[in-house]
């Protein structure tokens, strides 16, 4: 039931997961990977168009929109004020490694495109910041499979409990960004 659920949604889910957000989706896929329940290619693959494609629309809705979108939230606001400072001093390095800094992960595309970052040149370096995001984060889930593996022997009849932790924890994270976001 739950290879033919993943079978069916589980690389779309991913798609959606990795274009909105991404680290606990990939995570689990990963994880999944490993289980044999996905491919680990195809993970690190739609992960990287999921990842892109999201972050390439928001670049694009702050080159277009950037102050009225950030000053929706006052927690975007400061973020990307903060954000544009980062650009300003190091813009390219920014736009490599945005994905790996937690709290600035969907704002730093904004005020990439706020900060008037030139589109074939944030087009190029998304895509090697997305590709290596994908790559490395999701080889990290597939072997952290493994090293579970190792230490417990056969994951098999722990598999729903990691699962179902992996989720719950995936939850958490959630509902504590959203608890920290003041409410406009």
């Amino acid at each position: 039931m739950l290879q033919q659920f993943l079978h069916d949604f589980g690389y779309f889910a991913l798609f959606l997961g990795t274009f909105f957000e991404g680290e606990t989706i990939l995570v689990l896929a990963g994880f999944l990977a490993f289980r044999d329940y996905m491919n680990i290619q195809t993970v690190i693959l739609v992960a990287f168009c999921g990842s892109y494609a999201g972050d390439q629309l928001w670049y694009f809705l702050g080159r277009r929109h950037g102050r009225k979108l950030l000053a929706r939230k006052p927690k975007w606001e400061a973020a990307g004020e903060k954000a544009l400072a980062h650009i300003r001093r190091h813009p390219d390095l920014w736009v490599l490694s945005f994905r790996f800094v937690y709290g600035l992960r969907t704002v730093m595309p904004v005020a990439i495109g706020l900060s008037g970052y030139p589109p074939a040149r944030y087009l190029i370096l998304n895509g090697i910041g997305a590709i290596v995001w994908a790559t490395v984060l999701g080889y990290a889930a597939y072997h952290f499979g493994a090293v579970l593996e190792g230490v417990l022997g056969n994951l098999k009849r722990y598999e729903l409990m990691v699962l179902g932790g992996l989720v719950v924890i995936g939850l958490l994270l959630w509902l504590w960004r959203r608890s920290r976001t003041p409410k406009a």
